[in-house]
């Protein structure tokens, strides 16, 4: 479909600030898309979008990306990919599942909810841990979260780090690892939307050029605001927005 340079925008602006900020960026862009009345397939436009997050990620974590290339065969890449498996089977097992709660503003409310709830409670922890005293049992248990975190308005970001949390690591590198394992999740992603793609007729439009761009620059300033509100344990904040924004989700569904 045609994506208009206001749609490209809205859209990067929501995907990129949302995808790392612990708010959910699926159950946002279900809840943009219905309110600018976008009912077609964007899935082009989303692969584009997820590229911009992911070149956002690699923007702020340049660093830890670079010493794993130069050492792939070390424990973090092991806790990584370990991590990745639950959201990788779920993702393959569960698809038609999940493609069918997308469909629901009230799935996304409920989930918006759960997380609230999941970023509440992470500002009573207080780990000591690092990655290099991670199990591959703790990598497993936040690895299901984010799994879980494919339902739409259950945050990807914030149910990693509360798990991270929940392990006992700490407020940095908890950070650190959930964003580091968003990488293969996100890549994946776009690569099994790619796959739909190209099985037929392909068009690209300038505007998902624009909307990855806005997706990338909003990503990575997502990432820097969140990096310091965690450290100061003003994850409640966000508990608060997800909480109005899944009352308003419910009451205009009463009204409706």
């Amino acid at each position: 479909m045609t994506v208009t340079v206001l749609e490209a925008i809205l859209l990067g602006l929501v995907q990129g600030l949302t995808e790392f900020l612990p708010v959910s960026s699926s159950g946002h862009l279900v809840i943009t898309q219905a309110l600018l009345g976008i009912t077609d397939d964007v899935l082009i436009f989303d692969v584009f979008v997820h590229l911009g997050t992911l070149a956002a990620v690699f923007a702020a974590f340049w660093q830890d990306i670079l010493a794993l290339l130069k050492k792939p065969f070390c424990r973090f890449t092991a806790l990584i990919i370990v991590g990745c498996i639950p959201a990788g089977l779920m993702g393959v097992l569960l698809n038609d599942f999940f493609n069918s709660l997308y469909n629901s503003l009230l799935v996304v409310a409920i989930a918006l909810i759960v997380t609230g709830i999941l970023l509440f409670i992470s500002d009573r922890f207080h780990g000591e841990k690092t990655i290099a005293d991670m199990s591959f049992g703790d990598a497993l248990l936040v690895g299901l979260f984010q799994g879980c975190a494919i339902v739409p308005g259950l945050s990807r970001s914030g149910s990693t780090i509360f798990g991270s949390l929940l392990c006992g690591l700490k407020r940095a590198e908890a950070a650190r690892y959930s964003f580091i394992l968003s990488i293969p999740v996100i890549l994946g992603a776009a690569l099994l939307e790619s796959i739909d793609i190209f099985t037929g007729e392909t068009v690209f439009e300038w505007t998902y050029f624009l909307g990855a761009a806005v997706a990338a620059a909003c990503g990575y300033f997502a990432i820097r605001v969140f990096l310091k509100l965690l450290e100061k344990r003003n994850m409640r904040f966000f508990s608060y927005y997800v909480w109005l924004v899944a009352a308003a989700i419910l009451i205009s569904r009463i009204f409706a």
